[in-house]
């Protein structure tokens, strides 16, 4: 399955990385890589939970989270002809502070072609979206 893994350190505890990862409504204000975001349910995220994102040089998605465990870790998906991309994000401690995983994988009948038209952008904007984050998560709140 084709896809990709990220990490990175980040100086700031587990809940403040957390904080940033689920506030996905502020995730275009954060994270050049995302134009707009629209949840499609009211509360925080939860399993079931869809959300439609909007980002550059790519087609409107909806993800909906698949699994979810409070304060570390969640996953989503979304689907399309042929194709199901899965995003993991992942906060745990670390003696710096917090460690930042991203993962995602492309899967489906279409996938390897999918994979090799979009990897190059895919992975510029994991890696964009984990120092976007780590960027507000070491910024001192107001």
């Amino acid at each position: 399955m084709p896809g990709l893994r990220h990490a990175v350190t980040v100086e700031a505890p587990p809940e403040r990385v957390w904080a940033v990862v689920v506030d996905v409504e502020r995730w275009p204000e954060r994270i050049p890589t995302v134009d707009a975001v629209e949840r499609l349910d009211d509360g925080p995220l939860a399993v079931g939970s869809r959300t439609r994102l909007h980002q550059p040089r790519l087609r409107p998605a909806v993800w909906t989270v698949t699994e979810l465990v409070d304060g570390s870790s969640y996953t989503w998906e979304s689907r399309s002809s042929g194709v199901t991309v899965t995003a993991s994000h992942l906060v745990e401690p670390h003696l710096d502070g917090s460690r930042l995983t991203l993962t995602l994988t492309v899967s489906g009948p279409l996938s390897g072609v999918g994979w090799l038209m979009s990897r190059s952008l895919t992975t510029r904007y994991v890696r964009t979206e984990a120092a976007s984050i780590t960027r507000v998560a070491e910024t001192p709140a107001p």
